[in-house]
Parts: structure tokens; sequence; C-alpha cells
């Protein structure tokens, strides 16, 4: 948050809403509009003051957002020209928001923001081989383990491959007793099956993303790897809402695997006793044959072609990309950054728990990139989920997925026909 007049500036800006948006100059100054989400947008202002040194007469007003909120304030917002200039947005959005013309691609002059990057996550701010935003900070999923049960069982290292992986969930389930598992799988998330799907080689989508590809033999495995899990009991049948706890039943053994992200490694230090803390760690994603792709997450820094501060928008977007600067944000917010640089300044890897993330980015891969892709991910953990409890077989669920895709991509086959679709 900005703090003073700048405060001022910005509480004004909010009470404004639109009418704002059409004053962006006062007493002289350029009032660049940025929109951030969630930690981001209560912190990100302890940066502007070093950003507002180097640029005189610029101002920014910082607008912070939940993030149940931004996606649909984001395109109401396009709809009456009254965006931002620069926002903060999920690496999903890219391409819907692409489709509707409302990015201002990277410039040639700021091409050089692209370099130092993770690339599958610079991938996923890419439309057509086109940079259209800037990746900000970096996430991505991997295991959370508990190191104890796993030695108990007679594991010394977390799995590698499914097989061991496999092996060892049955260890610990019969190390923990009574009515505990081995993983946490809720049914109601799509982001694990997501995980395991990607470890195939065949495109999750065909024929230039406009049909479902996910009856090709690699995500049929998936999906029979996934169901193993429930079918022998080393996941509960359970959805997020029926788990009152995730570090309390963390802890007390009801189960020893668990995807997350960075973001998790505070809560687990924070919410377990620190009796606990040297019975857990993070390991990378078993594959079928070793360490696993994981799908690359984060958010991105967006220009909008609406701004009619082009120069100062893409200058801010350079001054959250400085290596040093990320590395600051890191210390202020726990960030992973974007700039592999900036991982080495703050040096991020001395922590052992986020260590692993390194790695498990370097082995990203890219989800498709539709504006359907979110509501065709929701679709594939209905039919997992029909699945599991013995409605379709992999097979089936398979075909059931790519229907339903089909589907929604209906729109996309025509505009492709018509010439209009990315």
């Amino acid at each position: 948050m900005t703090s003073g007049p700048h405060r001022r500036g910005a509480l004004a800006l909010l009470a404004g809403g639109a009418a704002a948006a059409c004053t962006p100059r006062r007493d002289g100054e350029t009032v660049l509009r940025f929109w951030a989400m969630g930690n981001e947008g209560g912190t990100v202002g302890q940066l502007m003051p070093e950003f507002e040194r180097r640029n005189p007469g610029v101002r920014v007003a910082v607008q912070p957002l939940p993030w149940t909120a931004a996606h649909e304030k984001l395109l109401t917002a396009y709809a009456g020209a009254s965006l931002p200039d620069v926002s903060q947005i999920g690496n999903t959005w890219v391409s819907e928001l692409t489709a509707i013309g409302a990015l201002s691609p990277t410039p040639p002059a700021a091409a050089d923001l692209l370099t130092d990057q993770f690339e599958a996550v610079l991938e996923t701010n890419e439309v057509a081989g086109r940079g259209m935003t800037t990746p900000w900070y970096v996430d991505t999923r991997l295991l959370f383990y508990r190191t104890d049960l796993l030695a108990r069982a007679g594991f010394g290292a977390p799995p590698r491959d499914w097989a061991e992986w496999k092996r060892a969930m049955h260890g610990i389930k019969r190390v923990a007793g009574g009515d505990n598992y081995a993983i946490l799988l809720p049914l109601n998330e799509f982001e694990q099956l997501l995980t395991f799907g990607l470890q195939t080689e065949e495109p999750l989508l065909r024929d230039r993303n406009t049909r479902g590809n996910f009856s090709n033999p690699g995500f049929i495995s998936a999906l029979a790897f996934y169901r193993s899990l429930f079918a022998e009991g080393l996941a509960p049948l359970a959805s997020a809402a029926q788990i009152s706890n995730v570090w309390t039943e963390f802890a007390r053994g009801y189960f020893s695997f668990y995807f997350s992200g960075p973001w998790s490694v505070g809560d687990f230090r924070s919410r377990l006793p620190a009796s606990f803390q040297s019975s857990w760690a993070t390991a990378g994603v078993p594959g079928p044959n070793g360490l696993g792709a994981s799908a690359p997450g984060g958010s991105s820094l967006a220009v909008f072609k609406s701004s009619p501060h082009q120069e100062a928008a893409w200058a801010l977007v350079r001054y959250l990309s400085e290596p040093a600067v990320q590395a600051r944000f890191n210390t202020i917010v726990g960030d992973l950054p974007a700039r592999k640089s900036a991982w080495d300044i703050a040096q991020v890897e001395r922590d052992p728990m986020l260590a692993p993330f390194r790695g498990q980015l370097e082995r990203a891969k890219a989800v498709p990139k539709v504006p359907e892709w979110e509501r065709i991910v929701t679709e594939m953990q209905i039919v997992a989920e029909r699945m599991v409890r013995g409605e379709y077989t992999p097979e089936t669920a398979a075909a059931e997925i790519d229907r339903r895709a089909d589907r929604l991509l209906e729109k996309r086959r025509w505009m492709m026909e018509q010439g209009r679709a990315v």
C-alpha cells in the first residue's frame, strides 16, 4: 500500500472509479493506475517510492484487488473502457485478454525483459510466439511430504518415479495405521490430475487447440494411475471442503504427501509446531520414468493497449522486472522471482524447502493457451471424480473429457475456420 499523500491519491482513485480513469494527470503529474491482487496488492506499494524517484513527474496509484474478483473486474473494465495502465494478471488469462485485443504486446525496446526467464513460464506469456505480458513472479506445484513417516516406511529419499512412489505410499499407509492415508488428492481440485497428465509426451489439445486430445495413451495412463490411488486406499474420497485443517491433518498423519506451491511453505512453518519442523520437506514431482513435469504458475504484468501512458507503463514493468527489485520483493512478500538471476541475488535456494522449486520450474510444461482452458480442466475434474467413483474406466473417462472439451472449443473451431482466432 502507498502512504501519506500517495495514499490519499490512491484512495481518491478508488472512490472515483471510472471518473478517475478520465483524469490521469493531476498538477502536471502522470498518474499510472496499477491494479494488483492478493498479498502483492497490499505490499507492492513499498517498491513505488524508488520508481517515482527515478521517474520524476510519474506517480503510481496502486489499487489492491482480491483474486476472487480480479478476473471479472478486468473484463468489466475492458467493456467499460476503464482498464488501468498496468495490472497484475494470472498467466492463464493471457490468451483471453489477447483474444479481445486488450493487451499491449511487448515492444522491441522491452524484449530484453523476456530473457533470464524460466522457459515454460515465459511460454505462458506468449501468444503465437509473441510476448504479450511479462512474468512477474512464478510458482508451480510439487510434493510436500512427511520425512519421518517415509523413513519409517523404509525410504531414505523421496520417490522419483510412479512405481517407487506407489511402493512408498503403501509403506506409509502401513506405518501410519488406523484410518490414515498416504496422499491427499481433493476430488474438487483439478491441479493434481493435471500434473499427472502433463507427464505425457502428447499435447492435451490437438488440431491447433480446437479439439481435446485426452484419449492419448499417456493421459489414459495418468487417469489409471490417479484412479488406482483411490482404489488401493491410498487417497481418501474427499473434497477440500471435507478436510477441516490441512496442516493439522498433515501433522497427525492423515496423509503424508500433499501437492502445493511455494505459498504453503510459510503456512507449514507458521502453523505447525516447532517440534514438527524436522518432519516435513518438499520434493520434485515423480513421473512415470523419473522426476516429472508440473504446470507453470505465477503472475504476469500486463500493459493495456488503452493506456495513454505507454512509455511510463513500460517503464514500470521494466522496473518491477529488475532482478534486484524482484529480489527485494521476495524478501517483502515471499514470491519466487521470475528472473533467474534474482533467485541468486535473493539466495532463494539457501532455503531447503524452496530449493526444489527451481528444479521443478525447469521441468515445468506450459498448458494449452486457449481462453476455454480453465473450463476444460474443470470438466476434466468432474469426469475424473465420476471415474474414481466407478462410473467410467480410464478409457471411457478420457473419451468423455474429449467430448466435453470439443463442445467448449466449438466456437474456437468456428473462429479458426473464419481465420479470426489466435
